[in-house]
């Protein structure tokens, strides 16, 4: 069982710099820079989201008094960020995380499938989402928004046409008769686990916040 990861003091030079970069103000939960700030802290996304509001507010004396230190003077912070980055150990179990043993959770789905490099589990989540979005004779490479989905992602639209295929191995609904051989059946049964049985409209939520992190 990891130990809970304790947010430090330290952390809010690090979500500052990300609140000040252009255009000012608080950043979408998962665009690219919050992600791999999450992903460098072990600290979920949705908690920097919570946290970096607290900077919008100026909620506490401390951050205030960064505020005041920093805001106007962003060659300081950066310094400062780059003296924090350079401790021994940082990211890698050393004094940033002494005593605490990184467990990753909700990094998996940001990283690349051992079945396919190309994909992660979020690239999948956003598959799905599309799925809903379908009907199997639309699950094709001619269909516009299976064309939009391919570009958002970088990736050929064969292979978000062979996503949405396992997928309908993965619907209890269409009772497909055929086995799928697909490398990928595995991490997509996982997903559809996860969110196939839910509620599509939260899915959708979800799926249009995950989008800020290919825009």
């Amino acid at each position: 069982m990891a130990k809970k990861q304790l947010w430090q003091d330290d952390y809010w030079l690090l979500l500052m710099q990300q609140y000040l970069r252009r255009p000012v103000g608080i950043k979408p939960v998962f665009s690219r820079s919050m992600v791999d700030l999450s992903l460098e802290l072990h600290i979920t996304p949705q908690e920097l989201h919570q946290r970096m509001g607290e900077i919008a507010r100026l909620r506490t004396p401390r951050i205030e008094r960064l505020w005041q230190e920093y805001s106007q003077s962003p060659r300081r912070l950066s310094r400062a960020v780059s003296l924090l980055r350079s401790m021994k150990g940082f990211n890698s179990g050393g004094n940033f995380f002494e005593g605490v043993d990184i467990q990753e959770t909700f990094e998996r789905d940001f990283r690349p499938l051992a079945e396919d490099e190309r994909l992660t589990p979020i690239m999948l989540i956003l598959v799905l989402d599309l799925y809903f979005r379908l009907t199997p004779a639309t699950m094709v490479s001619q269909t516009p928004e299976v064309q939009e989905l391919a570009r958002l992602l970088h990736i050929p639209t064969a292979l978000v046409v062979d996503v949405l295929d396992v997928f309908q191995h993965c619907d209890p609904y269409l009772h497909r008769r055929d086995v799928s051989l697909s490398h990928l059946l595995l991490p997509c049964t996982q997903v559809w686990q996860r969110y196939g049985n839910g509620d599509a409209r939260q899915l959708a939520d979800y799926a249009e916040q995950l989008k800020a992190y290919y825009l």
